[in-house]
């Protein structure tokens, strides 16, 4: 007969209060064989809390490949497992994606135990629009990178969502604010479910202000929430204008910038030199 395989849970704990753990994962963490947690030592205090006893795996970015194996060979011979990060959802931007690909592909059963996200948290209390959205985890750490990284989403009319580290805020604001202009609303979420739990609203440069005069709050683990693209863009080539305009806007004035750069796409001059006070391209001479 032949041996009945095990189950991978995918399971979700608190991001920060831990008395926001489920039930049902309560009930999964102290039935399995073995817990795969991305920090044992951050998934042991959760277990004492908990009052359960169970055997930990480390499964991090550094041994992925190795604990991988090892799980897969404790799921082929018929044991649970649980996988969790050190907070939230485990794969977003959290290790596991490897582990989960590798069962799926050998007919594992994957059952995941829905709960907290930090991201979804503060969409769900920002007041940014929900009905779409994109997750970008977190940023590239040099400015190059991060400002082409952001300059491939600027024309995205949903909510952007980014994790950014503490000492990395300040920058990535800074380069929102290049990239994409003065005027949109964001919105920083700081130590969510947590006693220190902030909400900042406002554009970049008052976010940056805000920052600068109160370090505390820089503290903590961060979610930045981007207003989407707003007003009319037309149809098709906007990533191509806004190229032209940015290349023309440092040697020009905008008013000129945009007047050529229309002569250029075919875009109309009032919507590009809009684009452009967006952008926060208007230095020179307008």
């Amino acid at each position: 007969m032949q041996q009945e395989r095990g189950v991978l849970y995918v399971v979700a704990t608190p991001i920060g209060n831990l008395a926001d753990i489920s039930a049902r994962a309560v009930q999964v963490l102290s039935e399995v064989d073995l817990i795969a947690a991305e920090d044992t030592r951050e998934t042991l205090r959760l277990l004492n809390h908990l009052g359960v006893s169970a055997r930990l795996l480390a499964c991090h970015d550094h041994n992925e490949t190795v604990a991988t194996a090892r799980l897969l060979s404790v799921l082929e011979g018929g044991r649970d497992v649980a996988l969790v990060s050190d907070a939230g959802t485990p794969l977003i931007s959290d290790p596991g994606y490897r582990l989960v690909a590798a069962a799926r592909e050998r007919g594992l059963k994957v059952v995941p135990v829905p709960g907290a996200n930090a991201a979804i948290c503060a969409l769900s209390a920002a007041g940014l629009p929900s009905d779409r959205f994109l997750f970008l985890g977190f940023p590239p750490r040099t400015r190059s990178r991060r400002r082409a990284w952001l300059g491939e989403v600027v024309d995205e009319p949903g909510t952007l969502l980014l994790y950014e580290s503490a000492k990395r805020v300040m920058e990535t604001l800074q380069d929102l604010q290049a990239v994409m202009g003065d005027r949109r609303r964001l919105v920083m979420a700081r130590e969510l479910t947590k006693r220190f739990e902030t909400f900042l609203v406002g554009c970049p440069s008052e976010l940056v202000a805000r920052l600068e005069s109160d370090q505390e709050q820089r503290l903590g683990e961060l979610v930045i929430l981007v207003e989407g693209r707003r007003g009319d863009t037309d149809a098709g080539g906007s990533a191509e204008q806004e190229r032209v305009l940015r290349i023309l806007a440092e040697d020009l004035a905008l008013s000129q910038a945009a007047a050529l750069a229309a002569r250029l796409t075919g875009a109309k001059k009032n919507r590009l030199y809009r684009l452009g006070l967006d952008l926060g391209l208007g230095a020179k001479g307008d």
